[in-house]
């Protein structure tokens, strides 16, 4: 195949059967089964193991797998050591990817992947259980170090979402927190072959260790075209102001042809499936405080009904990032924060990927169109 298409769109970049997209009917499954009913029946822990296995695990190998993921909640203090001396205005994803980078020197392994381990699932299921099991723990540690505190200790008789926001508040997790957190878990864990884990394929293709896997997945997720939109949209509502100005306003971006923050998806012409399930979890948080929609929400749902007048014609709704920042903004979680808790999730999806690509491994090496000068003789300095 010759012809070149920008950002290889539609283009097949390898085989896979974690998960499955129908842009056109709005589905989304993770190994067969829809989102809606993980988010539902599910938790975060099993739905890693069925991204991870293929099925659905039984409750001995569950328990197990989720007795790892607490055993092993806890970095070495060299890596909070390494972290204290960085920048505390520094973003959490650049954090995040020096601090999973890091890893890779503290627990080795990873030259393995040349001697046979690209077969050996015990290698790669411990790696991925560290992996797993350590970034909430980077994410919060940095969350208090960043404002002068020590991190709070991990606890092993919590869930994955409860420890989660434990470390990140130092109080016992809020029960219906706790369920939303871990929906947002599913929802956020696999995405078929988006940019960050096309990066992740790439990286582990080389057999590079699974730290710089996710490292580089990490990287390519920080960009605000891919993980990093949930924070733009809540700058997004905040400069619109009121429900009011959100028709005008969208008015003027579109004749200036600017992006609209959290709208559009280049898999779905109609809303992006985990989207109405994330606008669900936001409804129900607000009858749990006995509240009404917060100003924010109120501003998003009245864009949405001026978009779906102007771009439901192009296939143009929202998609994962444009509720997911609310939400969190009403967990009390701080914004540049929304995309670390997006790539603990998606840590899951991209094992898996990884996982998958060691089965059959072939390193990348796609081509280009070259639009440069033909072969010339070189020009010494006094001529030119």
């Amino acid at each position: 195949m010759s012809e070149y298409l920008p950002g290889l769109e539609g283009v097949p970049a390898t085989k896979s059967n974690i998960s499955f997209i129908d842009g056109e009917k709005g589905i989304l499954a993770y190994r067969g089964y829809p989102i809606e009913q993980l988010v539902e029946k599910s938790n975060f822990e099993e739905t890693a193991l069925l991204l991870l296995d293929g099925e659905l695990p039984t409750a001995d190998v569950l328990a197990s797998f989720d007795e790892q993921l607490r055993r092993n909640r806890r970095v070495k203090y060299n890596i909070r050591e390494m972290m204290k001396h960085l920048p505390a205005t520094g973003h959490p994803m650049d954090m995040l990817q020096t601090g999973v980078a890091s890893l890779g020197m503290f627990y080795p392994g990873s030259e393995c992947l040349t001697g046979g381990s690209c077969t050996d699932l015990n290698y790669v299921h411990n790696m991925t259980v560290n992996i797993l099991a350590c970034m909430p723990v980077i994410v919060t540690n940095w969350e208090h170090l960043r404002n002068g505190y020590d991190p709070v200790p991990p606890r092993t008789d919590l869930s994955y979402a409860e420890n989660f926001l434990y470390m990140f508040t130092g109080e016992d997790p809020d029960p219906v927190l706790a369920r939303i957190l871990d929906a947002c878990l599913i929802l956020h864990a696999e995405h078929t072959i988006n940019a960050s884990t096309f990066a992740a394929l790439v990286a582990g293709s080389t057999l590079a260790g699974p730290y710089s896997v996710i490292a580089a997945a990490i990287a390519t997720l920080s960009g605000p075209l891919h993980g990093g939109a949930n924070e733009r949209v809540l700058e997004m509502l905040e400069e619109i102001g009121s429900p009011a100005n959100a028709k005008p306003w969208l008015e003027k971006k579109l004749a200036r042809k600017e992006k609209i923050w959290g709208m559009g998806h280049r898999e779905y012409k109609v809303k992006d499936p985990r989207a109405p399930i994330l606008q669900k979890l936001m409804m129900e948080l607000m009858e749990y405080r006995g509240s009404k929609a917060s100003l924010k929400l109120e501003i998003a749902l009245a864009l949405e009904e001026a978009a779906r007048e102007r771009l439901a014609v192009k296939g143009v709704y929202p998609n994962v990032d444009y509720y997911s920042g609310i939400l969190y903004d009403e967990m009390g979680i701080p914004s540049d924060q929304f995309t670390p808790i997006f790539a603990v999730s998606r840590a899951a999806g991209w094992l898996a990927h990884w996982r998958e690509q060691l089965s059959d491994n072939r390193i990348f090496r796609p081509t280009q169109v070259y639009t440069g000068e033909p072969l010339r003789d070189y020009v010494s300095m006094e001529q030119r």
